[in-house]
């Protein structure tokens, strides 16, 4: 009997690379950082065979570095990767911004304008954690709202690549201050239906603020690592037992985890 060509089976590796890609893309695995295979083991109720299976997939990706006796760590972002990956970040943008201002319902505008107050409420608070899980999820949105699944997959393997460097880091008071100023312009335009206008400042803030703010990620790690040296302690991703990371509850193994935009 031939077997229906619709049916497709996918190794227990493969179902882990999307929800571990997750986690880094959520900051729940930071850059420099040992992956804890056991923790993932028992996080995931599988062997470490299927974990450094999904972890190889992830290296190839660049998202991962696997180190000679020392395991999988977390990639840092370098220089040349702001200069090479955010240009490309900022044009997705740009685009979903073009398409979201034509695609999108009033209903879907009001929502990522909800989205947006709740934002600014968290600035207010001076919440950068919460702060950045709504950024995240409004840019998202913005994507959702282009209806464009092929742009929206493009989008989320750069985001993968430079996840530490948009919705993890902290950023400096004044950076952040531009950030909500150029947001509080993303949301009006957005609402006014400006194309044109929107896929600007898009592209604007990735090049510019972002971009910045990922400089000026990069310049602490680069500090901190270089203090740890001088004082013979090392780096989050140096050789040692894995980190005491909060992993939460276990996660079902399958697709990954969708950001809603409420």
């Amino acid at each position: 009997m031939t077997r229906p060509a619709h049916i497709v089976r996918h190794s227990l590796h493969e179902s882990l690379v999307a929800p571990l890609r997750d986690m880094i893309v959520q900051g729940e695995l930071r850059p420099g950082e040992k992956v804890p295979e056991e923790r993932l083991c028992a996080h995931f109720g599988v062997s470490r065979t299927p974990i450094r299976e999904a972890l190889k997939v992830l290296a190839a990706e660049g998202v991962l570095q696997i180190l000679p006796h020392r395991g999988a760590i977390v990639a840092r972002i370098t220089e040349e990767q702001v200069e090479e990956l955010f240009p490309i970040m900022a044009s997705l943008e740009a685009l979903a911004g073009t398409l979201a201002c034509r695609n999108a319902t009033d209903a879907q505008i009001a929502q990522v304008r909800a989205l947006h107050d709740q934002m600014m409420a968290h600035y207010r608070a001076g919440d950068e954690p919460a702060y950045l899980k709504l950024n995240r999820r409004i840019h998202d949105a913005t994507f959702e709202l282009a209806g464009n699944a092929t742009l929206a997959s493009f989008y989320q393997q750069v985001l993968t690549r430079i996840h530490a460097c948009r919705f993890v880091m902290r950023k400096s008071p004044e950076h952040w201050r531009q950030a909500v100023a150029e947001h509080e312009q993303m949301i009006a335009a957005l609402e006014a239906r400006d194309g044109p206008g929107l896929s600007k400042l898009l592209e604007q803030h990735v090049t510019g603020t972002t971009a910045g703010i990922a400089r000026e990620f990069i310049a602490r790690e680069n500090a901190a690592e270089g203090a740890g040296h001088r004082q013979g302690t090392g780096t989050a991703g140096a050789a040692g037992p894995d980190i005491a990371l909060p992993i939460p509850a276990r996660r079902a193994v399958g697709r990954p985890r969708k950001i809603p935009a409420e």
